[in-house]
């Protein structure tokens, strides 16, 4: 069994909102963080590459690595994809479509707060860069609390504006948050998405599950060290996960709380 890191960023930058701070690294951490990768002796791997191995394809090198981006922040066309390019690195990056704007235009189509965001035309410009375009919904919202007929909204109609925009497929998504159940992952599925990202903190494997791949969130605050155990493989799990007890009691909660129209972390439902 291969074990790879599956690296999760949201924003690089050196002036993110207060809002966003925490999930957001200076670039001059995440260009440490590539040395890391390098010094470990990983290689950088396209996502789709994992993917197909998953899928019972070619197998992954010994030890490589994954850069994975979610949301869709302005900041990855303009300081990420040029130090991708320098290096000739890949990556994907996850976008919430309904975040995703015309050029000149403002973003306001899902529940992320203000922020800048790509836009249709650096989509496009990234996908040419040969940099793979993935789906994080319309709006992000939590998934695994919506119901039904929004679920199909969220997952299937990001993927026609994804595909769309692109003029190919598209086939890689990432839960909003992390969310999932059983019912989400097979609307995913259904939908047509070959791999859905969630988070978990543990290493990705070649035994995960292509629906709900592990991935290592890189914080703010996450410790030099640890970023280091994470690039020579000494995470303390490795996926494929399963819910704990504990999961299953915070989807309960939460789905509650969106049912009474407070949701957690969420504006109260119109």
């Amino acid at each position: 069994m291969t074990t790879a890191p599956v690296l999760l960023y949201h924003s690089v930058s050196d002036d993110p909102p207060n809002w966003l701070a925490p999930y957001t690294v200076p670039p001059h951490t995440f260009r440490a963080h590539l040395d890391r990768i390098q010094d470990a002796g990983l290689s950088v791997v396209p996502l789709a590459r994992l993917v197909a191995a998953l899928h019972g394809g070619p197998p992954l090198p010994a030890r490589c690595a994954v850069l994975t981006f979610d949301d869709g922040y302005a900041d990855f066309y303009w300081t990420v994809a040029p130090i991708l390019s320098d290096r000739g690195l890949p990556a994907t990056v996850y976008l919430t479509t309904g975040a995703v704007h015309a050029p000149g235009a403002l973003p306001g189509g899902s529940l992320l707060p203000p922020t800048p965001m790509l836009n249709w035309r650096q989509v496009a410009t990234l996908d040419a860069l040969g940099l793979e375009i993935g789906g994080h919904s319309r709006t992000h919202l939590p998934l695994d609390t919506a119901r039904p007929d929004r679920l199909r909204q969220e997952v299937v109609d990001s993927k026609h504006e994804l595909e769309d925009a692109l003029g190919h497929p598209a086939t890689a998504f990432a839960y909003p948050h992390g969310y999932h159940s059983p019912a989400v992952r097979h609307a995913v599925a259904r939908a047509g998405w070959t791999s859905a990202a969630a988070v978990g903190n543990a290493l990705s494997s070649t035994v995960d599950d292509p629906l709900r791949i592990c991935r290592l969130m890189v914080m703010r605050t996450t410790p030099a060290r640890t970023f280091e155990d994470w690039t020579h493989l000494r995470a303390t799990r490795t996926g494929p996960l399963h819910d704990s007890a504990a999961t299953l009691a915070w989807r309960t909660y939460r789905r509650l709380r969106a049912r009474l129209g407070s949701p957690v972390g969420g504006p109260p439902r119109q």
